[in-house]
């Protein structure tokens, strides 16, 4: 899955030494105004035209992305050959069903599709599984409600995947659910 460790206080220096300026680290997102490794102790995720870390210290902000777009679908390649498609919001409910044997499986890195991750969803007939998060606050099914319209209006079949309230599909791994309890959530998922 490429994904990679970033343990910080290395790359600011490497890169300087290559004759990259400092103000053109802090440019591209790779290093803090202040001189610091952006990407410090974080998991690695390369994305299409982008890259994802995620904190592993909890006095760092959780997400970060390099200036610009998040790019497209992650995996988008691999996964567009599939009749069906499971799109979820994060990396780690990506890596957790793809661990489960749920290769058709695909993130948009939040619950908002960008104009490329939309076209690339569209870009042929397949149903399209939306297992967002299920938020006490409720995002993540409003925004599956409204994710389904629009793909349904593009001709696509959409179906909206229940976890249970408070749920990802991380979390609902980590708490004990397998791949046959999953597959039966994507079964009985709605239109």
């Amino acid at each position: 899955m490429r994904i990679g460790y970033a343990p910080g206080g290395g790359l600011r220096g490497w890169l300087m030494q290559l004759g990259h300026p400092l103000q053109a680290l802090h440019q591209a997102g790779l290093v803090t105004a202040v001189g610091y490794d952006a990407y410090r102790h974080r998991l690695v995720f390369p994305l299409e035209g982008n890259l994802y870390g995620r904190s592993l210290s909890a006095s760092a902000p959780p997400h970060r992305f390099l200036p610009g777009s998040k790019g497209g679908l992650y995996a988008w390649e691999q996964v567009r050959r599939y009749p069906e498609v499971i799109l979820v919001e994060g990396l780690f409910d990506y890596a957790v069903l793809w661990q489960a044997g749920f290769y058709n499986v695909t993130c948009a890195m939040g619950n908002h599709l960008n104009a490329h991750q939309y076209r690339q969803l569209c870009d042929g007939w397949r149903t399209v599984y939306l297992a967002f998060d299920a938020d006490t606050n409720g995002s993540g099914p409003r925004a599956a409600q409204w994710l389904a319209h629009r793909l349904r209006e593009r001709g696509l079949n959409t179906r909206r995947v229940s976890l249970p309230e408070g749920y990802d599909p991380n979390s609902f791994f980590v708490q004990g659910g397998n791949a046959r309890q999953f597959q039966s959530l994507l079964e009985a998922a709605q239109p």
